[in-house]
């Protein structure tokens, strides 16, 4: 796709610097150090404020600190990195194929297509389900006895969706993802595991992204409820019965267990672990490699992973930890002495 710089600034409704840059084209985004003639970057943090006079782009998304003095074409935003993604969209729109139901899909007689449709190749829809209008189903897609997919979504190759679920509008589920497989439930019985039925769905807001080989489990009774904007990365564990907040982003390869509810605006960096029946407030930060194991019920940003150090300094702090018992112990009769 092409526009001109003065199309972009209207479409994103952010300001040039002057107006007499409105009729540069662009075509594409790239990084400042690469960047040629007809593509725009973007500059938010002062560090790099130094390629930016070397930088061949033809125009710069800026914020205003960085824009005052700056005598290149420049979008000045008040959130460079979110106009720059709003301009890549525009660039690089995903691509949409022609509405068709493939021959080789197979369709139940009974479920609901709607006008609009892309169902690829080896896409099984089974009795009941309901495809809303423009949809994209790209291939090898999967989707249960009375599941539902609404208007605008994406589902991309070899995601499945069990029976029962029901996918808000305008999702994106990357390649398999696996969206409504039993939950985690099993009673024990003098020393032998009974499976408990998992009668739940899962619910997915509007607006919903989720990663490639994320999994998020049906509820043992009621739904697992995913909210409105809320983002999902790659290979995540959902367990059957969590509660996702609205626009909560929750990044690679972290874990939430059963029944627990997170609530709005929150994040989760990678490998984080949620324990099981607890609850997370609006407005918690969560970073990388933290284990959580109960409940927070102020905003604000919390940890638990240790940072990595050399490792034979890590096998001493190691060996410490392990006393930390003792010593405190030691450190209190001694105060009790004096």
């Amino acid at each position: 796709m092409k526009y001109t710089l003065g199309e972009l600034a209207s479409r994103t409704g952010v300001p040039l610097n002057n107006e007499s840059y409105s009729g540069l084209e662009i075509e594409a985004v790239a990084p400042l150090q690469s960047a040629t003639a007809g593509s725009i970057s973007f500059c938010a943090n002062p560090k790099y404020k130094k390629h930016l006079a070397q930088s061949q782009a033809s125009a710069v998304i800026l914020n205003e600190t960085l824009a005052d003095g700056f005598n290149g074409a420049s979008l000045v935003s008040k959130n460079p990195y979110a106009t720059y993604a709003q301009v890549a969209a525009l660039l690089s729109p995903p691509d949409s194929p022609d509405a068709e139901i493939h021959p080789t899909a197979v369709i139940h007689a009974t479920a609901k297509i709607g006008n609009d449709c892309y169902i690829g190749p080896n896409t099984v829809i089974e009795a009941g389900a309901v495809i809303e209008a423009g949809c994209l189903l790209v291939a090898g897609v999967y989707v249960g006895k009375h599941s539902r997919i609404g208007e605008g979504s994406r589902i991309n190759a070899n995601v499945s969706i069990y029976h029962g679920c029901e996918i808000g509008k305008r999702n994106i589920i990357h390649s398999a993802a696996v969206i409504g497989a039993d939950g985690f439930g099993f009673a024990q019985d003098n020393g032998k595991w009974i499976k408990v039925p998992q009668t739940g769905g899962v619910v997915t807001g509007d607006d919903v992204e989720v990663g490639a080989s994320t999994t998020i489990d049906r509820g043992a009774i009621a739904d697992t409820v995913i909210e409105d904007g809320v983002k999902l990365d790659n290979q995540i564990q959902i367990a059957h019965n969590v509660r996702i907040g609205a626009h909560t982003a929750i990044a690679g390869c972290s874990g939430v267990a059963g029944s627990t509810v997170i609530g709005k605006y929150c994040t989760i960096a990678g490998m984080c672990t949620i324990v099981g029946h607890i609850e997370l407030a609006d407005h918690v930060h969560v970073t990388a490699m933290s284990l959580i194991t109960k409940s927070i019920k102020k905003p604000g940003s919390y940890s638990s992973g240790t940072a990595f150090e050399e490792t034979t300094s890590w096998r001493k702090n190691s060996v410490r930890f392990k006393q930390l018992d003792v010593i405190s112990r030691r450190l209190h009769d001694l105060e009790n002495k004096t």
